[in-house]
């Protein structure tokens, strides 16, 4: 799927009823079942990077070397996936095909973004999703909103997802049902 008008980013995130991403393995692991992770293999396929931020890409980096194989190659994927990680602090992106990006962000993922290729994965929504977001790189958001309320999280601790507010106008783009409950709805800014 080569697409030469650049490529798209794609923010995945899970979130709870209550708003909160914080610790998604904590509330999350139970809704995800054969179909949801079919759809998270087929989410990863439709990519050719991943773009993280640093505290993403700290965990990750730490969780998915150590991964058993799959048989639907899953976790072959993410570790062989260029990987983009922005960060002004990290010093080293030791995790196969890591490259950090420490410039100017806008300007580096529209430079990415402009390559030919399929879509660029980004996992989470913290402080570079919504950079991108207001700075109209993000071509769609994808919230997998799962049927818990977690009851605990904080704004000024990165818990919720708009912890900060923000602005603009969304478009609903489409939303899949899971039959564990989860509903991922996929928006993508207004006027695309």
């Amino acid at each position: 799927m080569n697409n030469t008008s650049g490529r798209k980013v794609v923010a995945s995130t899970y979130v709870s009823l209550d708003g909160v991403i914080a610790n998604p393995h904590l509330w999350m692991l139970s809704y995800m079942t054969e179909e949801g992770q079919r759809y998270a293999l087929e989410q990863l396929f439709d990519s050719d990077a991943l773009l993280l931020g640093r505290e993403t890409y700290e965990g990750f980096a730490q969780a998915w070397p150590n991964m058993p194989r799959d048989e639907a190659g899953f976790a072959d994927r993410m570790n062989s996936l260029p990987k983009y990680v922005v960060s002004t602090t990290l010093q080293r992106a030791d995790w196969h095909n890591s490259t950090i990006l420490a410039g100017d962000v806008v300007k580096e993922v529209g430079e990415l973004k402009r390559q030919p290729g399929k879509d660029i994965l980004m996992y989470g929504f913290g402080q570079l999703a919504r950079t991108l977001l207001n700075n109209g790189l993000i071509d769609e958001l994808r919230f997998w909103v799962h049927p818990v309320l977690v009851g605990q999280g904080r704004a000024e601790n990165g818990d919720l997802l708009f912890r900060d507010g923000g602005t603009g106008n969304l478009r609903l783009a489409g939303q899949t049902v899971l039959d564990s409950g989860v509903v991922i709805l996929r928006y993508q800014p207004a006027g695309r």
